[in-house]
């Protein structure tokens, strides 16, 4: 009886979805002069933004967003560390150890800043 009750337990946990708001996050670039190409890059990809001041959407990770725009003989980087949003913390209340698990390995409990700002020089 008690392996079918921890059986149960199990995959009612593992069937437990997260309650934050998902793996992908648009934000904006902006880039002083303006007009710029940028790339952005963390360890789940790469996106571009073709024209700045642009938006694009990004795979979330705990990984840093790297930023790296040009224009004409004009580069600047900029890199952002992700928070850890309060909502992962709340995954732990209603969908236990195993839902924050899920929620750190694939990105979804951390969040960019929604403006980036890149100076070139």
């Amino acid at each position: 009886m008690r392996k079918i009750i921890l059986m149960a337990t199990c995959i009612g946990l593992s069937a437990c979805t997260s309650i934050t708001t998902g793996t992908n996050q648009s934000l904006s670039v902006e880039t002083t002069p303006k007009g710029a190409e940028c790339k952005l890059t963390n360890d789940k990809g790469t996106w571009y933004v073709q024209d700045t001041p642009g938006s694009v959407t990004v795979h979330r990770s705990y990984s840093p967003l790297n930023v790296t725009c040009n224009k004409g003989n004009l580069a600047g980087l900029n890199s952002v560390a992700s928070t850890t949003k309060g909502m992962a913390f709340g995954n732990i209340v209603f969908g236990g150890i195993i839902g924050a698990g899920v929620d750190v390995a694939n990105g979804s409990a951390y969040d960019y800043p929604p403006t980036i700002s890149v100076q070139l020089k």
